[in-house]
Parts: C-alpha cells; sequence; structure tokens
C-alpha cells in the first residue's frame, strides 16, 4: 500500500493572536526539551522528539527529552542558530553512545523541515536508538480524523504497512492555516534495522526483524492543558502495549520476541486524537527528515531530503559570514568556533510561554510596609493567598535549559546585549514582550513562570510572585545598548524629529529582518513611543515601592528621598536583589539602604531621560535629570566609607545609629560598573585597587564576587559568595574600557591595564572550561576557575562572545 494520509480538522477553533513578528511565527521556542518547535502563539501547534535506548525495558526509564543534567550528557547546544530561519544543535549522549545532530529550517512563508541525524560515537559499544517525534495541538476543539488515500481503515488502524512518506494533513485558525507534514528517510542515511545482541535472538527473530523497518505510529486524545506532556503520553502508550505482549506470552519465555520489537507505538488512531507521533528504531548511524508543508506555499516550492541537506549547507555558510561580520574581529578557529556556540546557543534558548502565573497580592511582611519602625520580626507576616493571574504570553530568552528554562528579568538585559548585537529587531521583540506584563501599577514578576509546562519546571515554594518585590531593572541596558546603535548609525542630529522621512537609501538589505528600526528612524521613534508609558509606569514603581529611608534615621543627604531598599530580604538572603546570599546587615531592618539598588535606580534614571528626550516628553526628561543629579549625590552622601575607602550598603543598629556594612566585593563595585562615578573622582582609585587586589577580588579567572577577606567568603551557600561570574565581570569590563579608559582622568592608564587583563583572563578560563567539559557554566570556582552549578548556561554567561569581539 502507498502512502498513507490522515485528515486533521480543527473544528470551529477559537482564533489565535498574532504572532509577534510574521518572522518568529515558527521556532526553536521550547528549550526546555532537547529538541523542539512551536508557534509564537498561544493555543496553537508544538512538537518534539524523544529517544530511548530499545534494548531493554529500563532504557524507556532513562528517555530523552525534557533536557536534564541527570541525563549525564559531554555537551549540548546549538552550533548554528540565527533566531528566524535556521539551527543546528549537537547534542552528544555518552550513554546511549550517539552524537545526535538535530537541524531546522524554515522552507517557505509557514513551512519548515527538521532533521534528525545520529551517529555512533565509539564504534566498540553496542549502539541502537528509538526516536520519536510527535505533534500536537493545543486548542481543545483540535482532533485527528484519519482518512486514507488508497486503503481502508478500521478500528483505528490502517490495514497497510505505513511506508516512508506519510502524510498528515491539518488546518488551523491564521496564520497558520492548512498544513501537512511528512516523515521521510534522510538521502544517503544507512538507517539499518535494529538487531537484538548476540545471545538474544529468538525464534521469532525472522518475523520480527520486517517489524524494525517500518514507521510506527500513534494518535490519541489527552487534554487540551497537557498536550506539552509528550513524553508522558509516548512512554505510557509503550509501557502499556510491551505489558500487554509480555502478558501475552506469559510464562513461555521460549517464544517471546527480542523485547525491542515489543516497545513500540501502537499504530492505531484513537477517535479525537489532538496528538501524534511517528517512530524508527534504528541500528548504528541514522537519518530521518520531518517536513512541515504550509498550504501557504505553493506544493512545488516544498523541499525534499536532497533539497534540505544543500539548504542546510547554504545556511551554514551563510551564517558564519554573516556572525564574522557581526564580531568584527579575526579569532583562532577554536575561538570563532565557541562564540558561535555562544552565541547560537543563547539565540536558540529563546522560548515561548503562554498561560497563568501565580500572584499573591495580599500577602505582606511587616518590613515590607513598615517606615521607621526599627528591626524587623521575619517570622512575622501576614497570610498568603496565592491566585492564579489571567492568561499572558512571553517570548523570552533562557538562562539555562537544564535548570532555569522560563523568563528572569535580572538575566534577561545580558540575554538581550548579547541578542542585539546580532540581531537588533528580534532584542526588540524580546523587550516588547517583557514591557507588556508591566501591570497596571508598574510591576512586572522578576521570574515569569507562565503555564503549567513552565510550572512543571520550578518547586513549589519559587512559584508565588509578589507585586512588592523588584529585580535589578537589566532590561534598561538592553534600551540603552540600542539607543547606542541608533546613534551610531544616525549621529546626535534630530534623526528622531516628526518631520523626518524615511530616506530608504540608508535600509540595508537586511532591514527586513534584524536591523529595521535601525535603519528607519521612523520605526525606532514609533517602537519608543510605544513602549514609554508602561516603561515610565515601570520606572515610578521602583521609586515607589523600593524607597529607602533617610530622615528617618538622621541621616544626611543633599539629595531628598533619593535612597532605596529591597524589599523581600530575609536574614540571609536578598533574592530580589539578584545576589542572593552575598552578605548584608546582619539583622534586617526597615532602615537599611542598599547600595546596589541606588546604582540601579542612577542608571534607570539616566536611560529614561535619554528615552524621554527622544520621545519628546521634555518635563519627564527633566524630571530623570533632577532624580540622576540626586542620586550620584546620595552615592556619595549615603553610601561612602571614608575609612573603609569603599561604597557599602547602610543599616540601623541596635540603639537607632545608620552605620556602613562593608563587605569588599561586587556590591562595593556597583557605582562605577554602572558608570556612575567620574573619571577624576578621588572614589575611583580605591575601587579600582579593590579589583585588582589579588588579595580581595583579583583571579586569574576573573573578578571574584565576595573579597578573599571576607569573613564570609566561602562560606553557607557560597553562591555570590566568592564565585565568578561572567555578567558581572562584563559589566566591570564595559565601564572600564567605555568610561573609564575611554574619558581623561588619572587613572586612565590604569583602567585600560585592569582591562585588558582583565578580559584575557576571563576569555582564557571559561574557554579552558568550554573544551574540558563541553559546557558554559553557570559560574566559576574563583580558587581553580573550574566552572560549577548549572550547565549548560547558555544565558548571561555567554556574553563572554561579546567580550572576545569586545563589543559592549
Amino acid at each position: 500500500m502507498g502512502p498513507a494520509a490522515l485528515l486533521v480538522v480543527l473544528a470551529a477553533a477559537a482564533a489565535v493572536a498574532q504572532a509577534l513578528d510574521p518572522s518568529l511565527l515558527w521556532g526553536t521556542f521550547r528549550p526546555q526539551i532537547y529538541f523542539g518547535l512551536r508557534t509564537s502563539m498561544p493555543r496553537s501547534i508544538l512538537s518534539g522528539l524523544l529517544w530511548f535506548e530499545p534494548s531493554s525495558p529500563k532504557g524507556l526509564v532513562s528517555a530523552r527529552h525534557d533536557c536534564s543534567d541527570d541525563h549525564n550528557m559531554n555537551g549540548y547546544g546549538w552550533k548554528y542558530h540565527d533566531g528566524r530561519t535556521f539551527g543546528v544543535q549537537e547534542i552528544k549522549d555518552v550513554e546511549f553512545n550517539y552524537l545526535i545532530e538535530t537541524s531546522w529550517l524554515k522552507t517557505g512563508n509557514g513551512s519548515w523541515a527538521a532533521r534528525i541525524k545520529g551517529s555512533v560515537l565509539d564504534s566498540r559499544r553496542p549502539a541502537a536508538i528509538s526516536p520519536i517525534y510527535y505533534f500536537s495541538l493545543e486548542d481543545e476543539k483540535a482532533y485527528f480524523e484519519p482518512t486514507f488515500e488508497d486503503g481502508s481503515y478500521e478500528d483505528g488502524i490502517p490495514q497497510g504497512e505505513v511506508q516512508d512518506g506519510r502524510l498528515f494533513q491539518a488546518t488551523i485558525e491564521e496564520p497558520v492555516g492548512s498544513f501537512s507534514m511528512r516523515f521521510e528517510n534522510t538521502p544517503g542515511a544507512p538507517n539499518k534495522a535494529y538487531h537484538p545482541p548476540p545471545g538474544q535472538k529468538t525464534k521469532h527473530e525472522t518475523e520480527f526483524r520486517d517489524a524494525r523497518d517500518k514507521w510506527h505510529y500513534l494518535g490519541v486524545k489527552v487534554p487540551s492543558e497537557m498536550v506539552w506532556r509528550g513524553k508522558d503520553w509516548l512512554l505510557s502508550d509503550i509501557s502499556t502495549s510491551f505489558r500487554a505482549a509480555m502478558n501475552e506470552y506469559g510464562s513461555d519465555q521460549s517464544k517471546l520476541p527480542f523485547v525491542g520489537d515489543l516497545m513500540t507505538l501502537a499504530d492505531e488512531v484513537r477517535p479525537a486524537s489532538n496528538f501524534i507521533a511517528v517512530q524508527r528504531t534504528f541500528a548504528g548511524d541514522f537519518g530521518f527528515d520531518v517536513f512541515f508543508d504550509s498550504e501557504a506555499d505553493a506544493r512545488g516550492s516544498h523541499l525534499d531530503g536532497k533539497g534540505l541537506t544543500v539548504a542546510l549547507e547554504a545556511s551554514k555558510e551563510a551564517y558564519d559570514e554573516r556572525l564574522k561580520t557581526t564580531l568584527s574581529r579575526t579569532f583562532s578557529d577554536d575561538l570563532y568556533q565557541y562564540a558561535r556556540y555562544l552565541t547560537s546557543s543563547l539565540v536558540g534558548g529563546v522560548g515561548y510561554y503562554f498561560g497563568q502565573s501565580i500572584v499573591d497580592r495580599s500577602f505582606s511582611r511587616s518590613y515590607d510596609v513598615a517606615v521607621g519602625s526599627g528591626a524587623l520580626n521575619l517570622d512575622e507576616g501576614g497570610q498568603e493567598e496565592p491566585e492564579l493571574t489571567d492568561e499572558r504570553e512571553l517570548l523570552t530568552a533562557t538562562p539555562s535549559r537544564s535548570m532555569f528554562p522560563r523568563g528572569f528579568y535580572w538575566d534577561e538585559g545580558f540575554h538581550l546585549a548579547h541578542i542585539g548585537v546580532w540581531d537588533n529587531d528580534v532584542s526588540l521583540e524580546i523587550f516588547k514582550s517583557w514591557i507588556n506584563l508591566v501591570d497596571e501599577d508598574g510591576w512586572v514578576a522578576r521570574e515569569q513562570i507562565l503555564g503549567e509546562e513552565a510550572r512543571s519546571r520550578v518547586p513549589v515554594e519559587f512559584q508565588t510572585q509578589y507585586p512588592l518585590y523588584a529585580n535589578p531593572p537589566t532590561l534598561i541596558m538592553a534600551l540603552t545598548t540600542y539607543l547606542d546603535r541608533l546613534d551610531a548609525k544616525h549621529g546626535s542630529t534630530n534623526i528622531f524629529a516628526a518631520d523626518v522621512k524615511v530616506d530608504q537609501t540608508v535600509l540595508s538589505p537586511q532591514s527586513s529582518n534584524s536591523s529595521r528600526y535601525i535603519d528607519d528612524p521612523t520605526l525606532a521613534r514609533s517602537f519608543l513611543a510605544d513602549i514609554y508609558p508602561k516603561l515610565r509606569a515601570h520606572y515610578l514603581w521602583f521609586r515607589r515601592t523600593q524607597r529607602g529611608e533617610i530622615k528617618e534615621w538622621d541621616r544626611v543627604a543633599r539629595a531628598r528621598g533619593e535612597a532605596f531598599r529591597w524589599r523581600g530580604r530575609t536574614k540571609d538572603h536578598v533574592l530580589t536583589s539578584g545576589l542572593d546570599d552575598y552578605p548584608r546587615a546582619p539583622t534586617p531592618h526597615t532602615g537599611e539602604l542598599h547600595l546596589d539598588l541606588i546604582s540601579w535606580m542612577g542608571f534607570f534614571a539616566d536611560t529614561m531621560r535619554k528615552v524621554a528626550s527622544v520621545v519628546g516628553e521634555e518635563d519627564d526628561e527633566e524630571e530623570y535629570g533632577r532624580h540622576y543629579d540626586g542620586i550620584v549625590k546620595s552615592i556619595d552622601d549615603l553610601h561612602w566609607n571614608e575609612e573603609k575607602r569603599m561604597y557599602c550598603d547602610a543599616a540601623v543598629d541596635e540603639n537607632d545609629e545608620s552605620f556602613h556594612v562593608c563587605h569588599a566585593g561586587y556590591i562595593s563595585l556597583f557605582p562605577v560598573l554602572l558608570g556612575l562615578v567620574s573619571p577624576t573622582s578621588p572614589r575611583l582609585g580605591p575601587v579600582l585597587d579593590l579589583i585588582s587586589d589579588p588579595e580581595h577580588l583579583w583571579s586569574p579567572y576573573g573578578i571574584r564576587s565576595l573579597s578573599k577577606k571576607d569573613p564570609f567568603f566561602g562560606k553557607g551557600e557560597n553562591y555570590w559568595r566568592g564565585p565568578i561570574w561572567v555578567p558581572l565581570n562584563y559589566m566591570a569590563l564595559k565601564a572600564l574600557t567605555q568610561k573609564y579608559a575611554a574619558e581623561p582622568g588619572p587613572l586612565q592608564t590604569k583602567a585600560a591595564k585592569i582591562y585588558s587583563e582583565l578580559r584575557q583572563n576571563l576569555i582564557d578560563n571559561t574557554f579552558k572550561e568550554y573544551k574540558r567539559t563541553g559546557f558554559t557554566w553557570e559560574q566559576f570556582n574563583p580558587e581553580t576557575g573550574l566552572g560549577q552549578r548549572s550547565h549548560p548556561f547558555t544565558g548571561w554567561s555567554s556574553t563572554i562572545a561579546l567580550i572576545m569581539a569586545e563589543i559592549y
């Protein structure tokens, strides 16, 4: 029997939202699994890959689907990924003895193709694998109605073999429209049938050998809100079929076929199925292709396997040319591949999330609301009343696909600094997606855990978000670098005036993709004007909710009201600061003032001043300027400790006296990291001395988060108490090269020297660890330089690529 067709009917489907940008309709927007594509739309289509080792039922237990450190991979990540049209990923599954390559390519307006290839890592070891690729429809009214072109159909089972080129057809709401799916062998792939290891052949070997050459399939109806649980539905079906087969043979093990032949999908499509899957089982090297053909593209334009091979190679060549131009530097081949991996894996880690989050708007602790009340009783608090919010959507990069596959406000500014260099307009789509989450009060949750799939990867105690809790406003770093790109393109002239017309000659060949919002000043002005109201509300929310106390504790400061304190403090953590366990005052107090937060607010005010200037909000521009000037004064008045010769937090003791809390480390550097200290300030020298002192923060691997001499160094949780973090080092390098080594001042030469040595130390160590382990790491040991904690951490640690290219 020839290829079969399965018609998918979407009955009375609800309208879906328009994609953020038509070119971002499809993508690898499920970074939490090893390979999966979906649309950037709610209640639409998603797909994914699962594989297991078929020689034993135990292989199902260790099936691969969700990214996990427990799988002991020897590295996985994107070798190529342009964020819009294609990507190539390598997964080194040493336990299963396979190097798996997953590729995807957009082949038309709505069409795409995926290729799954496997190569045996060690030919001396046996290698067999059973990959399954699935599709699911999220709309609750969606279902599959099977028909077959040239054969009958009974009880969900086609009467004949399912052959190469099986089709699935569907119609869904625009912009996806009508489509079909094909599954084919990759041209030239060996695709040998799977045979049991020596000594395990049975009387039925000949009978079952043919079964291993076929495509197996499944169509089932699952709860619409649970279609993302592809692994669960697949393993449940295979396990049920396997147990039934074992029961059929009973105690007569002599007739038992090889177990791998029993671990297959059921070869049926059940009524009203909204989940379909196709499976092959291979021995040795293999390859198969998945084609998603949109009816919006002419049938003659749909690729076959040979065309996909040619297109992928051409895409890789074009990517290399573009990245080398973007980095504007010449690297050794190894370093270039490292920079390519960092950039591609960050972009390939972008995910689309939709659903409800958990917010507690009633809960408050005494220390969050009390003013001038003194020491805090951290055991007292209101009654928690978490509630599910309305459904929201977010396009976001993710810190770590295995540990943190969701949106983090604190991380995203660093993500967008890098993504913006590669593709400015994608970075703005992500930025706008975050700004759209700002609520009527101006608040946005620091962790975005939208929907059940995202929540399934988060411990319960971290799921609820609180509207008094902030996070470092790093998103404004992305906005600042966008403004810098605009200035570099158009100069400092009044290009944004309302009567300026678009000069088509300035539009680059890539204007339709990555740089339209740079090349076209009208679009730039429109974007900034669109985000400005919510951005201003967000800024004012920070000033209103995170304000610190000055007069209540008889502090003297030239700027009235310019002091700030993180809410959400516990005795040992200030999670809201992003620097979790970094040592603060020994006793939490309403009178605390936090140096890092006031520094962020200074940077925020300066950025808002620039945006207001562009969009013509002159009164607001003047207001932000006053805020900025006052914050710079307060940093010196409230946070400088002359005896310690460093910037410090402030707190209040048991006698209601204000005092400084000085722990030399990242927090001590913040006024310099964010460029708030003048190059001619007498306080710059001590900060540079602190950075460059090996007995404090300097190491051959980067700047430590806490001084070696601090009593808390390496103690307790030891998260931000010594380990080296790439993003804070990136901030240091940015400040050193763009301000302190660039602008006239007595320490200009010293700043340049620190910059040069620090940059090389970071590149050398992170590259060494990448070559040694196959991963980029969350942080690095301050004594040995070894990578540690989460991996792969291709979120903000990927800023090392910008450091390599000296792009800040």
